[in-house]
């Protein structure tokens, strides 16, 4: 088992550590519904990836039920 033969000066350790800070996550806007995102993913909330829906989702279920309820529904009778 190796050991550390020096210790590490506090200088050196922060020298070290300045690349572990956090860095600001990318987000961009769904094309669809608005929604912050990550860039080449897929929007959690619709389900669209450019522009096409490539998942299930249960809020876009719901989307195009009441659409479908809207078509169905005669103009007049409102």
């Amino acid at each position: 088992m190796g050991l550390p033969g020096q210790r590490r000066s506090k200088s050196s350790k922060r020298r070290r550590a300045a690349h572990f800070a956090l860095r600001r996550q990318a987000l961009v806007a769904c094309l669809k519904c608005g929604k912050m995102t990550r860039p080449h993913t897929a929007c959690p909330r619709c389900g669209t990836y450019r522009g096409r829906v490539v998942v299930e989702t249960a809020s876009a279920k719901r989307l195009q039920r009441v659409q479908r309820r809207q078509r169905k529904q005669p103009a007049s009778a409102a």
